[in-house]
């Protein structure tokens, strides 16, 4: 932990290193979505990507450290909660442990903004 800390400097920090934004996480190459909301948000509103190439995963932040071996290591992990606060919490834990991490800095309204049926047709074309 203490090593990843070290690394979140003002410049990684400051030039966003640390985060993707909605519109380059649906166009990005190998990443996977990891929600870390409760089961119970997840089940009221979910999303998913795979009709974009993006596998997307639910894995609630408190059961994150006995569901590591779920993620994928050959992608980069764009971690989203409803606030922000958890998925914050699950980047700076996964890249602790050597993840390829993002924090998605996205609202739930941010995502489903990019399941509107324009983008989803490009997707499909």
């Amino acid at each position: 932990m203490e090593k990843a800390l070290k690394a979140m400097t003002l410049e990684f920090c400051g030039t966003g290193q640390h985060k993707i934004s909605p519109e380059n996480f649906l166009t990005a190459k190998d990443v996977a979505f990891l929600d870390v909301r409760a089961t119970e948000e997840a089940e009221t509103l979910r999303f998913d990507f795979k009709i974009f190439g993006i596998p997307s995963l639910h894995i609630p932040i408190d059961e994150l450290p006995d569901r590591l071996n779920e993620l994928p290591k050959d992608k980069t992990i764009a971690c989203f909660c409803s606030s922000g606060t958890r998925s914050a919490w699950a980047y700076i834990y996964l890249f602790s442990k050597g993840y390829s991490v993002k924090w998605l800095a996205a609202s739930n309204e941010d995502l489903a903004q990019l399941l509107k049926p324009g983008k989803i047709w490009k997707a499909i074309k």
